[in-house]
């Protein structure tokens, strides 16, 4: 799976939505345009006041003030339908999921089926380098579905449904979410969003003419039931809209979903248990209409033609991942399959105690990783069974006190604290002396007990923490984030440098956590890699000075950088100061603005600068992941195996 080019075909399936919604504009100003002309006729047609002479004359039908006027109330109801959804679902896929009926997963809960669930989405995150979730569950639901929505990695939720948690075994909840998470890494969640936003528009005037046939009397109702009628062209091309970018895009995120788990089966299984369970993936919330191209499975199973519907059939995506199949579903009922889950459960809690859980302690010594520029291609926006036992193993291995912390927003702050406090004991009581000075109340004695446990991590460990602490970070208010960031920042300033680690930490919270705090949109990618050659200067250089103390070598390493990315040197030569993270930072600002296929020349170059003497040391691997994450490339565990390559 090529996660550059998934990301490219994404953005040129909007080409399609657009081309649809302007078919579908037209039609319905046509539409709007002919009952203006006629809705008089047709309303006095009883009224013997009236008088006709003559056949009809269809000159008359043209009017272009009244054309002018059918383009410009139609135009405006859509923009408006268009624009109130975008604007209500400008905050990010917790809008969707809340409209939907769904409510947030606590970290603390004492449910196994939830607990269940979030150590699945927390291992698929980590495992994948994308940062964890928040996780929702539709407690209503019966039915086996799920869904990823949001914008961007910052806003993304992953929900499910109760019926899904209560039916599946843990293998086959794995493959669904890693389909979901799939979803995630292709760019269909950002497309996804975008058609929720655009259709509504077009089936506002349907939405209209419904209420008001509900409400106004006989004088209207002509008008009402033209409104009604015109309403069915938007939903038409709605459901042809989703159905047409939806369908192969739910085949490939099973295919990546299979490629993740490396098990076929969990995912089959899951798509069987559907078609044997009573409610199947129906959905009985409201909006489901709205939203039915989001989930894993039809929603709206059975209401719509198989040409309109937003998921191919269900035996057909069992046959692709299972092609032996009988045809045959089990029978599932709710009771039996809630009872069937809890044992499932108890079953693989007791095997992980008596087992243990696999660690892959690779990532802790890189100084062996061949990391060529054609294997970060291959590794961005990828995952492998490798890494998910990675994943899990980190989880597993977790100390209480530091697991518990990372899920609390109190102890998350306290916990990214505890992370960078520095190791120079004069350092460290300059650091704990802002700390009780301007810290919360409280968080002083929290950063003390958590620090004992932090010294005890690996160092491989801490980035994937800082993901894993995000959620919880997200449930702080503007005002205590702000605090958080002040109080990171005199902390990293405390020794007048900024280690490569410091900066990955600051990266990454501020890339997922400013914009979540301000609101602010997320630009899309649309720069060309030649109008910032100088920025791609700035970071390469940089990288190029991690990792290699010897200017000669920095030197090569830059230049290395430079001819993979196929650029005129845009530093003439290798500055100690371009090093300095202050313009690597404004440089990143820049950069994430890049197109898809442009993030990938440009991974490709840093990861060139990187592995230019040979090796790969745990700090250039940090800071090359950080540099990922802030142009929105998930960037998998390195891993010594061959396997996490795919290969």
């Amino acid at each position: 799976m090529d996660f550059f080019r998934h990301q490219e075909e994404a953005r040129r399936q909007t080409t399609l939505l657009v081309l649809y919604f302007l078919l579908a504009v037209l039609l319905i100003i046509a539409v709007v345009y002919c009952v203006a002309i006629v809705y008089p006729v047709l309303a006095t047609a009883g009224d013997p006041a009236v008088k006709y002479a003559g056949p009809l004359d269809f000159s008359v039908l043209w009017h272009p003030r009244a054309f002018a006027w059918a383009t410009g109330a139609t135009l405006t109801v859509i923009a408006l339908g268009c624009l109130h959804e975008i604007s209500v679902l400008k905050d990010g896929g917790g809008v969707v999921a809340e409209a939907l009926g769904a409510t947030p997963v606590n970290a603390d809960t004492t449910d196994p089926l939830e607990r269940r669930l979030l150590n699945v989405v927390e291992e698929i995150a980590i495992a994948s380098g994308l940062p964890v979730p928040r996780i929702y569950v539709m407690r209503g639901e019966a039915g086996i579905n799920a869904f990823a929505a949001g914008f961007s990695t910052t806003d993304a939720v992953v929900t499910v449904t109760r019926g899904a948690l209560e039916t599946l075994s843990r293998e086959g909840l794995q493959g669904v979410l890693a389909h979901e998470f799939s979803h995630i890494l292709n760019g269909d969640m950002r497309l996804n969003m975008r058609l929720m936003g655009v259709l509504h528009g077009i089936l506002l005037i349907g939405l209209l003419g419904r209420k008001m046939l509900a409400q106004w009397g006989c004088a209207m109702v002509l008008f009402a039931a033209a409104l009604s009628a015109i309403g069915y062209i938007g939903v038409f091309f709605g459901r042809l809209i989703k159905s047409s970018i939806s369908r192969q895009r739910e085949f490939l995120a099973d295919a990546s979903a299979v490629q993740f788990t490396r098990n076929p089966s969990g995912l089959a299984g899951a798509l069987r248990m559907i078609g044997g369970l009573t409610q199947g993936s129906k959905l009985t919330a409201p909006d489901a209409e709205s939203a039915s191209h989001l989930f894993f499975a039809d929603g709206l199973a059975g209401s719509l033609p198989q040409a309109f519907a937003t998921h191919p059939p269900l035996a057909e995506r069992i046959r692709r991942l299972d092609p032996g199949w009988d045809g045959g579903y089990p029978e599932v009922s709710t009771v039996s399959a809630g009872a069937a889950g809890a044992k499932l459960e108890i079953a693989a809690a007791a095997k992980i105690a008596q087992e243990g859980v696999p660690s892959d302690r690779a990532a802790e010594s890189l100084a062996c990783i061949p990391l060529s520029a054609e294997r970060s291609v291959a590794l961005a926006g990828t995952a492998t069974p490798a890494h998910l036992v990675y994943g899990r193993g980190l989880l597993s291995e977790l100390p209480t006190v530091i697991g518990d912390a990372a899920r609390q927003p109190f102890g998350a702050t306290a916990l990214v604290y505890a992370l960078l406090i520095n190791g120079d004991e004069a350092v460290r009581r300059d650091q704990l002396d802002h700390l009780r000075q301007h810290a919360e109340t409280g968080a002083l004695p929290e950063v003390l007990k958590l620090m004992a446990a932090v010294d005890g991590l690996s160092r491989a460990s801490c980035l994937p923490i800082v993901d894993l602490s995000l959620p919880a970070l997200r449930n702080l208010s503007k005002s205590q984030y702000m605090s958080f960031r002040g109080n990171l920042d005199a902390l990293v300033a405390a020794d007048d440098r900024v280690s490569p680690f410091e900066f990955a930490v600051l990266r990454v919270l501020r890339h997922h956590l400013d914009s979540y705090f301000s609101r602010r949109k997320r630009v899309v990618g649309r720069r060309a890699i030649r109008k910032l050659d100088r920025e791609c200067g700035v970071l390469l250089s940089a990288l190029a000075h991690i990792g290699h103390e010897n200017l000669d070598a920095a030197a090569a390493a830059y230049r290395a950088g430079v001819s993979q990315l196929g650029i005129v040197d845009p530093l003439a030569g290798v500055p100690v100061e371009a090093g300095d993270f202050l313009h690597v930072d404004q440089a990143l600002d820049a950069l994430v603005n890049l197109k898809p296929m442009a993030k990938r020349e440009l991974i490709a170059a840093c990861a060139a600068a990187i592995s230019r003497d040979g090796q790969v040391m745990l700090e250039e691997a940090e800071i090359f992941r950080a540099v990922a994450d802030s142009l929105d490339v998930p960037m998998p565990p390195f891993l010594e195996t061959d396997e996490s390559d795919g290969h």
